[in-house]
């Protein structure tokens, strides 16, 4: 028994540090970048940036629920679709002023926890992630 948890243990840590792990924390850097000066850019309010910035993390509240409806939730608010469906909406409408400010603070949060490796997140528990199992490793 003791061999399996030692398997598992190496091969969370293996993903966590796999190649994939690494270029999608490296795409989520990129994100994060590229947003946060598209945001410059566009002249935008900085107290927004700060006052909005951790509000995706309200969707961890889905966890008090369950460990599989958190995760939906999470999920639901820490992938790129609805910032960008945002932000093309904002654009669509002309009120990128409004929109599109919040679509990049969306998207740079996201980039961010991306290259922090907080990925999506599956249904076993908050810490099962796409990147790879988050935590110290244990002995």
């Amino acid at each position: 028994m003791a061999s399996a948890s030692a398997a598992s243990r190496s091969s969370a840590l293996a993903a966590r540090f796999s190649s994939v792990a690494v270029l999608l924390r490296l795409e989520g850097l990129a994100v994060a970048l590229v947003s946060a000066v598209l945001y410059a850019h566009i002249g935008a309010n900085w107290w927004l940036f700060a006052a909005l910035w951790l509000a995706p993390d309200l969707s961890m509240l889905g966890y008090l629920v369950s460990p599989c409806a958190g995760a939906r939730i999470y999920n639901a608010y820490h992938n790129y679709l609805p910032p960008a469906l945002l932000a093309l909406a904002g654009l669509l409408l002309n009120t990128h002023n409004l929109l599109l400010p919040v679509a990049l603070i969306w998207a740079n949060h996201i980039g961010i926890d991306r290259a922090l490796g907080y990925g999506l997140k599956y249904g076993e528990g908050f810490g099962v992630t796409h990147l790879g199992r988050l935590g110290k490793r244990q002995a």
